[in-house]
């Protein structure tokens, strides 16, 4: 009688287990890069929605204003043509709606002047590119970086601030 019964079974369950833990390991790093693409498209998509609100308010005729919805910056009809300071209504990686919370202007309420994620997820990385705390999606405001300043004959002049550069 031959006493090896089994044997393949039991090499059999080791190979299991260690294809499992493999495969295990390998959902994680894709889950992973999964986030990490997500917090570089929520960088990109706020940054385009700051950089467009800097658009709108320097072609606002007279006394530079915010814009008081996405929409003003997707179809800006304040002027003889309409422009178009944002090319389409970029979703929320994290909602995967253009759900966008609208961070108002402190001078008109009707207004934004930054945006942020409606998602409480936490992130991977720790710090914006100015080297402000964050934890999670909502944390993270991208806010038009420009400094208003009047020049005389009542025109107004917007010069954007210069981005610092991204941390690695």
């Amino acid at each position: 009688m031959c006493r090896q019964r089994g044997f393949t079974y039991l090499g059999l369950l080791f190979f299991v287990a260690i294809t499992a833990a493999g495969l295990a390991a390998l959902g994680q790093a894709w889950s992973t890069a999964a986030q990490r693409e997500r917090e570089r498209e929520l960088e990109f998509r706020g940054n385009e929605i700051a950089q467009a609100i800097v658009s709108y308010l320097k072609t606002s005729p007279g006394l530079a204003q915010y814009p008081s919805s996405l929409e003003d910056l997707l179809a800006d009809r304040r002027g003889p043509k309409t422009r178009h300071h944002l090319r389409r209504a970029y979703a929320d990686p994290f909602t995967g709606k253009p759900d966008w919370v609208l961070v108002p202007d402190p001078a008109n309420p009707k207004t934004f002047v930054a945006v942020h994620s409606r998602s409480e997820r936490p992130l991977l990385r720790q710090l914006q590119t100015d080297g402000t705390p964050i934890a999670a999606a909502q944390d993270w405001v991208f806010t038009a970086n420009a400094s208003i300043t009047a020049k005389p004959g009542n025109e107004v002049l917007v010069e954007p601030k210069p981005a610092s550069s991204p941390n690695p």
